[in-house]
């Protein structure tokens, strides 16, 4: 994969951040995790329930040491959303970003997630939802079984 950057742009890949002082391309030879300081989310632009989503995959992309813990909130965050979703095309999205974020395929779940922006305007999710995304243990429609309670994950703190 061929990645061309501007002067001052900065790559992030497999956790390590690469600025480059001038108009460059760089190949990448093999498999790598990276993120186009372009697809960056700053912190305060959250905002909604997905996009918080995309912020805590962007940070696995960003930090794979952490990506552990963060993976089991946007999960935690994907089945809540799930649960409280009156539409089926963005419960079927979301079943398959969860699918993503356990196969570790962060980046891509990353993509997903943002063709679904969409959906959240027009259907907002209620405000307890925005504040707090896993108050309460979520049932895994997908596999018929309910998680173990899980810690409240208070988005604001993300």
């Amino acid at each position: 994969m061929k990645i061309g950057l501007k002067a001052g742009e900065r790559l992030f890949l497999n956790g390590a951040v690469i600025r480059v002082d001038r108009k460059t391309s760089i190949e990448l030879l093999n498999d790598a995790v990276f993120l186009l300081e372009a697809h960056v989310m700053q912190r305060e632009q959250a905002t909604t329930p997905l996009r918080q989503i995309y912020f805590l995959l962007q940070s696995m992309v960003m930090d794979p040491a952490s990506a552990g813990m963060m993976q089991d909130f946007a999960c935690a965050m994907v089945g809540v959303l799930r649960d409280q979703t009156g539409s089926a095309a963005l419960r079927a999205g979301l079943d398959e970003i969860e699918g993503l974020i356990e196969g570790g395929r962060w980046f891509e779940a990353m993509k997903l997630v943002r063709t679904h922006y969409a959906h959240e305007e027009a259907e907002p999710f209620p405000a307890d939802v925005t504040r707090c995304a896993a108050k309460a243990p979520r049932s895994d429609s997908r596999r018929g079984t309910r998680s173990a309670p899980q810690p409240p994950i208070y988005l604001e703190a993300v």
